[in-house]
């Protein structure tokens, strides 16, 4: 199985980083535990290769219908 990864550029943070990887900002504490040694980032630079851990199910269920994609 290949890991996947992302790499930063100029200004990322890490709840961008988990909207664009995963869809919800909320799953940034995930990504900051699966990249221990750049926990201590705020901003970054451009060219720092995070790994993307594998999340199971990453919409929350209590999300409100308009954002979990249901047409309920």
């Amino acid at each position: 199985m290949q890991t996947r990864t992302y790499t930063t550029i100029q200004g990322d943070m890490w709840d961008t980083i988990a909207y664009r990887v995963f869809g919800n900002e909320y799953l940034m504490t995930e990504l900051i535990d699966a990249n221990p040694s750049h926990r201590n980032i705020v901003l970054f630079p451009a060219g720092v290769v995070l790994a993307i851990p594998e999340i199971a199910d990453p919409a929350p269920d209590n999300l409100p219908p308009w954002k979990r994609g249901d047409s309920s």
